[in-house]
């Protein structure tokens, strides 16, 4: 409601308000009344702005679906079906300025009560000209007379990115809001390549079934040497296009349509967790001197502060110069959500102490973060894993970057860390109430100080020696040679 703050084509007769407007000139050949005017039936100002916004967006849809009509001549499908649109968006814009909600002709004179198609009429003779002529619009409008558009799938999903999934895209960084419409375009393209970029309202529950079976077929393949689906990839798919017709026809006030895609799940077995690394491997090849020379230098500090923060790598690539603390008494790194950027849940918004090679590392990173992967997840983990492989530090075929998340958590559990503070330094959601803050950081710093790795003090040597730019002004720092001094025990 654009206008909902000024008095624009609001004249007050008396005490009464009217909606007041000329017609544009570039519409005047196609609409031949100059001025409209009609009463608003209300004495408040805030009731007439808005049945004013709703007659406004009612001629601009009429005076837009007039010009397409004029411009199409012949029109193509889709010029036509744009001017059915927007007849039908005028039409029940209206129908909501007068009182009513919008219903088609055939629902008035077959279910609705008699008192309501009544009260229609006497709306419609209410508002005739001084010769008891209907408008026709608003015959059309509260009569039902505008003929139902229809939306393919693909518009739909238009509409989907465009109009109704606002809240969804709200707060996503760039990446993450192409990422996720990606997602449910693939999902909705497949729909399209199985049953045609059909009218939305024309999918059955019958063919619904039959897009079950399809995936069923790639879930479960008959011929044992074609290579199976997850089962959870066909729920994401089947999913997404169930969401997309729910969440369309709420839009247009269908919110009873029953889903042809309901109650369609495949069972799926239990995830297969990614394994954590061993601290022996974590200890003897991946904190082994030497072992990520060469890399990004960026590279190398995201590594090592993923070993004792157990971050999610994308909340350590996104972290911003201001979530670094590293001057405070016990040095911490902030997860936060940002107007710009989402975290994964609202528990994953945390403070998370600094110890060990991590703290060395984020004291480096501290002066410029990670510009260079700043909301570029796709690029860091492509790059990390290539790296991780060649250098031989995936301790099996199974592991990732992500085992080190695991790595970590598995530290906590074997140490008895506290389950309510395992669960809040994991950015996890606690299964208990939840009590306090946490505890202090000075209480997670000394937690985490019980399952700290040691490592050598040439781990930062080489690194400040090859990327003197990201060096302590060219000082070394860090523990003696697998040795955790009262430095690293401090956690200073």
């Amino acid at each position: 409601m654009k206008r909902v703050e000024d008095n624009s084509y609001l004249e007050q007769r008396g005490r009464v308000w009217w909606y007041n407007r000329r017609v544009p000139e570039r519409f005047a050949r196609l609409d031949t009344r100059r001025r409209i005017k009609e009463s608003l039936g209300t004495t408040s100002l805030e009731q007439a702005r808005h049945k004013r916004d709703l007659l406004a967006e009612a001629d601009d849809h009429y005076w837009a679906s007039l010009l397409i009509a004029e411009e199409a001549g012949p029109a193509s499908n889709r010029e036509a079906g744009d001017a059915v649109r927007r007849r039908y968006r005028m039409a029940t814009v209206k129908a909501l300025a007068s009182g009513f909600t919008y219903q088609p002709i055939d629902h008035l004179a077959t279910a609705a009560p008699i008192e309501e198609a009544l009260a229609r009429l006497l709306a419609v003779h209410h508002g005739a000209g001084p010769q008891e002529i209907p408008k026709v619009r608003d015959a059309e409008a509260l009569l039902g007379g505008a003929p139902k558009p229809t939306v393919t799938v693909s518009e739909a999903f238009q509409i989907y990115v465009s109009e109704i999934a606002y809240n969804a895209q709200l707060y996503k960084s760039p990446n993450q809001q192409a990422a996720w419409e990606k997602t449910k375009r693939t999902s909705i393209q497949y729909f399209i390549d199985f049953a045609g970029d059909i009218p939305l309202e024309e999918i059955t529950r019958e063919l619904a079934l039959d897009y079950q079976k399809h995936w069923a077929g790639q879930v479960k393949p008959k011929d044992p040497k074609a290579e199976a689906i997850a089962p959870n990839t066909a729920n994401r798919h089947i999913g997404n296009i169930r969401s997309l017709y729910t969440d369309y026809f709420k839009h247009v006030g269908e919110e009873e349509r029953a889903n042809p895609f309901r109650n369609m799940h495949f069972k799926a077995k239990t995830r297969t967790e990614v394994p954590p690394f061993s601290s022996e491997w974590v200890r003897e090849k991946i904190l082994a001197p030497g072992a990520t020379r060469k890399w990004r230098p960026e590279l190398q500090l995201i590594t090592l502060m993923l070993i004792e923060t157990g971050c999610r790598p994308s909340e350590i690539i996104n972290l911003r110069v201001e979530d670094f603390h590293i001057d405070e008494p016990v040095p911490y790194i902030s997860i936060r959500a940002r107007n710009d950027r989402e975290v994964k849940t609202d528990t994953s918004e945390r403070d998370i102490p600094l110890v060990g090679i991590s703290l060395e590392a984020a004291r480096r990173a501290a002066p410029r973060a990670f510009a260079h992967y700043y909301d570029k997840g796709e690029l860091f983990s492509a790059n990390m894993m290539k790296n991780f492989r060649n250098r031989g530090l995936l301790e099996t075929p199974d592991h990732k970057i992500y085992s080190l998340r695991h790595a970590f958590e598995k530290r906590m559990q074997e140490a008895n860390v506290d389950y309510g503070l395992r669960c809040l330094l994991m950015g996890h959601k606690t299964t208990r109430p939840v009590y306090g803050d946490g505890g202090s950081l000075e209480y997670r710093r000394d937690e985490l100080l019980k399952i700290v790795h040691p490592y050598d003090v040439r781990v930062m040597a080489l690194l400040d020696r090859e990327n003197p730019e990201w060096a302590l002004g060219g000082k070394l720092s860090g523990v003696l040679s697998r040795d955790l001094g009262p430095r690293q025990r401090s956690g200073k």
